[in-house]
């Protein structure tokens, strides 16, 4: 019995389909030959049939081309900065973005660790785009910007992650 498909596929989370799928992949292995597996999750789902059919291969597939589409890793690179507003502004003022750098936002999120609601302004996010020729030189910007903070002791209250789980 895999229960609460529910629970694994509503995360906030890019590979929230994959992880569901390896776990249940993994779970149904454990399973004597001619054993039943019975998956609590909309039948409908494209990660419900990949299970169905065990074709994670196919699954990997659709997935990729949906992110291709919407312009998500791994199709592209994307960064994420993230902190109190005025500390994301001032990373972004010192980044000299590369050519074909797309920024989305910053937007206001919620922070769970800090017990914000929806719709407090305290943390914010910004995405960096590029294509996945750009890494390199995005990775150069973002550590330039962060040196030149360094190097005036500026405390780093604004967190950096490529390819992140979580843009929501």
């Amino acid at each position: 019995m895999l229960l609460d498909g529910w629970a694994l596929l509503d995360r906030m989370d890019l590979r929230a389909q994959e992880e569901a799928l390896r776990r249940w992949l993994n779970a149904s292995a454990l399973v004597r030959p001619g054993g039943t597996v019975v998956v609590s999750a909309d039948a409908g789902l494209s990660v419900v049939q990949s299970l169905v059919r065990w074709d994670p291969a196919g699954f990997a597939e659709r997935e990729l081309a949906d992110r291709r589409e919407l312009g998500f890793p791994p199709a592209v690179t994307m960064a994420s900065i993230t902190g109190a507003p005025e500390h994301v502004r001032e990373l972004l003022d010192q980044l000299e973005l590369p050519e074909g750098t797309e920024l989305l936002g910053p937007v206001p999120v919620a922070s769970a660790r800090e017990g914000a609601r929806d719709g407090d302004a305290r943390t914010e996010r910004a995405l960096l785009r590029v294509p996945r020729g750009g890494v390199g030189a995005l990775a150069r910007a973002l550590k330039a910007a962060a040196s030149a903070r360094s190097a005036r002791r500026d405390e780093h209250l604004a967190q950096v992650r490529v390819d992140p789980p979580h843009v929501v």
